[in-house]
C-alpha cells in the first residue's frame, strides 16, 4: 500500500498544471488590468510609507496617513477575486512576496483574501 504525501501531491499538481498551460489551455498569460493596477497602486503606496518612514516626524510629514494608504491599497490586492488562472497566479505570486517580508500580518489581510475566494 503505497502512502501519498502532500509533497507527492504538490509536485503532482505542478507537473499537471504545466502540462496543461503547455497544451494551450491556460489561454491567459498576463494578470488583468484591473489587478495589475491593484498591485501598481500598492508598489506605490508602500514607496510612499517607506520615503515617509525614512524622515523624521514634523508637521508635513503623516506616518499615519501613509501606513493606512499602504495598508487600503494592500487590501484592495487581497480582496481583488482572482478569477483567471493569470490573476490568480499574479495575486498569489506578489501576496507570497509580501508574506515572506513579514508584512502580510493582519487578519483583515487574511480575511480579505479568504473572501476574495467565495
Amino acid at each position: 500500500m503505497s502512502q501519498i504525501s502532500r509533497r507527492t501531491m504538490l509536485a503532482g499538481s505542478v507537473v499537471l498544471g504545466t502540462t496543461v498551460a503547455g497544451t494551450g489551455i491556460a489561454r491567459e498569460q498576463e494578470p488583468s488590468g484591473d489587478l495589475a493596477a491593484l498591485i501598481e497602486a500598492h508598489k506605490a503606496a508602500y514607496a510612499v510609507f517607506m520615503e515617509t518612514m525614512r524622515t523624521p516626524h514634523g508637521p508635513r510629514n503623516n506616518h499615519a496617513a501613509s501606513s493606512l494608504d499602504e495598508e487600503k491599497a494592500l487590501l484592495a490586492v487581497c480582496g481583488f477575486p482572482a478569477i483567471s488562472e493569470a490573476d490568480r497566479r499574479a495575486k498569489a505570486t506578489y501576496l507570497l512576496e509580501i508574506e515572506a517580508r513579514g508584512e502580510l500580518d493582519l487578519g483583515e489581510h487574511v480575511r480579505a483574501v479568504l473572501l476574495s475566494m467565495v
